[in-house]
C-alpha cells in the first residue's frame, strides 16, 4: 500500500475510538475536576452553561455496518477493499447517521490502522465466544496480510492505549471528588489614593496598600442539573470609605472587609430545577440578587475579580438593596422573556428582637428580562426593603454622607430599576442604568428621602489581544436628591460624578492584569470638599 491518506468516514467501537482519540489529540493532559474553571461566577451563567452541555451529550447516534454507505469513502486500495470486506461481514465499524464524514478530513495511516485494530478486535471476541465457524479462513488471511502491511502503526497506537489507560487509572484513584469540581479565584491588588486632601473633615489617607481576595468554590451536582456551591473566602482589604476616604463612593468590589486573610464560608447555595424553564436557589449564607437575577451588564460585573474594579461600577446600586439568607427563582417563559425572583434577609439566622427571616432587615426583589435579540438586553426591576439603617437604604455601602455614616433609622424603600445593554459589534458594548429609590422612615421622625443613581459603560471585549477587556464607567453614584421636610438633613449639597476607567489585559486562560482609575468629582455630594483620584492595578488568577 501506498503511504497517500484516505478519505474515509468511519465512528469507531469504543475500544478504537480510545486509539483515535490518542492519536489525534496531540498528546493533552486531560482535566481532572480541581482544574477546570468556571468562566462567570454567577452561578445562573453556570447553570445555562451545565444545561447546554447536557443537550449536546444526548445526541443519537445509529450504527452503519456497511463501509460502502459511508458516502464520503473512495475505495482505491486493495487495503480499503479488504477492510471494507471485513466490515460488511462483521460489523464492526459504525459511522454517522447522515452516511457522511462530518469535518471532510483525510484518513492517515495511524487512524486506517486504527479501524483495523477494531476488526482485529471484533474477530478476536467471536473467536474467543467458540464461535469460530463464523470467521471464514480467508478473512483470517487478509487479516494477517493488513496486521503485517500496518505493523508498525499498530504497535505504536497500542501503546498510546496502554499509556493513557494508566494515566486513568491514575486519576480514578487520585480524583478529588466523582461529583464535585473545585475552581478559585484569587485577586491580588496594589491600590491607594492619588489625589484628594479632606472629605467633610476627613483627612484623605494616601499610603498605597497591597490587598487580596481569594475564592474556592466547591460545585456539586448531584443529579448532573443541579448545583450545590459552598465558597470558602478569605481578605485581607477593607473598603477605602473606612480606613482612606471617609466616602464610599469609589469603594473597591474586591475590598470583602480585613479578617487578616481569616477563612469562612461565604457563599453557600443550592440550585435546582422544578422543571425545563425553572430554576429554584436556597441561599444558605452571604446571598445576592446576581446569584438569580440578570444584571445586565456585560464585560462589566464580574463581581471586583474581572471588569469594573470599583462597587459602583459593577452594577446598579438598587441591587446592593438585597443581601443574605433566603431564595431565589428564575422562569424562562420563552428564549426572549425571563423572570427572576428572590427574598433575602440579612439577619435570618438571628432570632433576637428585630431580627430573624421576617422581622428584620430584608429585601424581595422582581425582575423582567427581556431579551428581544443577541446584541439588545433590557432588565425592568423593582425591590421592596426593609433596612435598619439609612447606610443600607440608599444602596452603597455606606451613606452618601460621611456623618450619617452611623445614623439608626429603619427605612422601607421602594426601589425601581432599568437597566439596558447593546452590543453593536463583537468589539463594542454599550451599557446603562438607572436607579430611583423612595426611602420612608419607619418610627420617630416620619418623611420620604429620594433616592437616585444612574450610569453609562462602554466595553470593548478583545481591544488589543484577543480575551482582554477595556471599560468606561461615567455615572452618579447614590444621591438624595430630595427628602420631606423632617428629613431636609439627609439632602445632598451637589452631585458628583464617578468616572472609571480600565484595561484588563489577558496574559493567559488564568492571569489577567487589570491598571484602573476611579475619578470622584465632589466627593459625598459636596463641591467643597476636593477630588478624589483613586489607582489600582488588579492581578487576578483563576483556576
Amino acid at each position: 500500500m501506498n503511504r497517500q491518506t484516505w478519505k474515509i468516514g468511519l465512528w469507531l467501537s469504543p475500544a478504537a475510538l480510545g486509539v483515535l482519540l490518542a492519536t489525534s489529540v496531540s498528546a493533552q493532559e486531560p482535566q481532572t475536576a480541581s482544574s477546570m474553571t468556571i468562566a462567570d461566577n454567577s452561578v445562573s451563567a453556570l447553570s445555562d452553561s451545565l444545561t447546554s452541555a447536557n443537550s449536546d451529550a444526548s445526541a443519537p447516534m445509529a450504527q452503519v455496518t456497511s463501509v460502502s454507505q459511508l458516502s464520503d469513502v473512495k475505495p482505491t486500495d486493495w487495503a480499503f477493499q479488504a477492510l471494507q470486506s471485513l466490515v460488511e461481514r462483521y460489523g464492526c465499524i459504525v459511522g454517522y447517521p447522515d452516511k457522511t464524514y462530518r469535518g471532510n478530513r483525510a484518513m492517515s495511516r495511524y487512524e486506517f490502522a486504527a479501524g483495523l485494530n477494531a476488526c482485529m478486535d471484533k474477530i478476536q471476541e467471536l473467536l474467543a465466544a467458540a464461535t469460530a465457524d463464523l470467521v471464514k479462513k480467508e478473512d483470517l488471511v487478509t487479516l494477517q496480510r493488513l496486521q503485517e502491511e500496518f505493523a508498525a502503526e499498530l504497535a505504536t497506537l497500542r501503546g498510546r492505549v496502554d499509556s493513557l489507560e494508566a494515566r486513568t487509572a491514575t486519576l480514578e484513584k487520585q480524583q478529588f471528588s466523582t461529583s464535585t469540581k473545585l475552581n478559585g479565584e484569587v485577586v491580588m491588588a496594589v491600590a491607594g489614593v492619588a489625589a484628594g486632601k479632606k472629605v467633610d473633615g476627613f483627612d484623605v489617607q494616601k499610603n498605597a496598600v497591597f490587598g487580596d481576595r481569594v475564592r474556592l468554590n466547591f460545585d456539586t451536582s448531584f443529579t448532573g442539573e443541579d448545583l450545590l456551591r459552598t465558597r470558602i473566602q478569605a481578605s485581607n482589604l477593607d473598603p477605602f470609605s473606612q480606613t482612606a476616604t471617609g466616602t464610599p463612593q469609589g469603594d473597591l468590589r474586591f475590598a470583602a472587609g480585613n479578617d487578616s486573610n481569616s477563612a469562612s464560608i461565604d457563599a453557600l447555595l443550592y440550585q435546582f430545577p422544578l422543571d425545563e424553564k425553572t430554576a429554584v436557589i436556597v441561599e444558605a449564607n452571604a446571598g445576592a440578587a446576581d446569584d438569580f437575577t440578570n444584571t445586565v451588564n456585560p464585560f462589566l460585573d464580574g463581581d471586583g475579580g474581572t471588569g469594573a474594579v470599583s462597587h459602583f461600577g459593577t452594577r446598579n446600586s438598587i441591587y446592593y438593596l438585597l443581601d443574605g439568607i433566603g431564595i431565589g427563582v428564575r422562569h424562562q417563559f420563552n428564549d426572549k422573556l425571563e423572570l427572576s425572583a428572590g427574598y433575602l434577609a440579612s439577619d435570618a439566622n438571628d432570632p433576637s428582637p428585630g431580627k430573624g427571616l421576617f422581622n428584620g432587615a430584608y429585601g424581595a426583589i422582581a425582575q423582567l428580562t427581556f431579551t428581544p435579540n443577541e446584541k439588545t438586553t433590557l432588565g425592568l426591576t423593582y425591590i421592596h426593603s426593609y433596612n435598619t439603617d439609612f447606610t443600607n437604604a440608599n444602596g452603597s455601602t455606606g451613606s452618601t454622607n460621611a456623618s450619617l455614616s452611623n445614623l439608626d433609622l429603619p427605612f422601607d424603600s421602594n426601589a425601581y430599576g432599568l437597566e439596558a445593554s447593546y452590543q453593536f459589534n463583537p468589539h463594542i458594548v454599550l451599557n446603562g442604568w438607572v436607579g430611583y429609590t423612595a426611602a420612608t422612615v419607619q418610627k420617630d421622625q416620619q418623611g420620604t428621602a429620594n433616592i437616585w443613581n444612574w450610569a453609562v459603560g462602554l466595553a470593548f471585549p478583545d481591544l488589543f489581544s484577543r480575551g482582554s477587556v477595556g471599560g468606561l464607567i461615567v455615572g452618579m453614584e447614590p444621591y438624595v436628591t430630595s427628602a420631606s421636610h423632617d428629613l431636609s438633613f439627609l439632602e445632598d449639597k451637589d452631585s458628583s460624578l464617578h468616572i472609571e476607567g480600565f484595561y484588563q489585559w489577558q496574559l493567559n486562560d488564568h492571569i489577567a492584569v487589570t491598571p484602573s482609575v476611579i475619578w470622584i468629582t465632589s466627593p459625598n455630594n459636596n463641591s467643597d470638599n476636593s477630588d478624589l483620584v483613586i489607582g489600582t492595578i488588579r492581578t487576578t488568577f483563576t483556576f
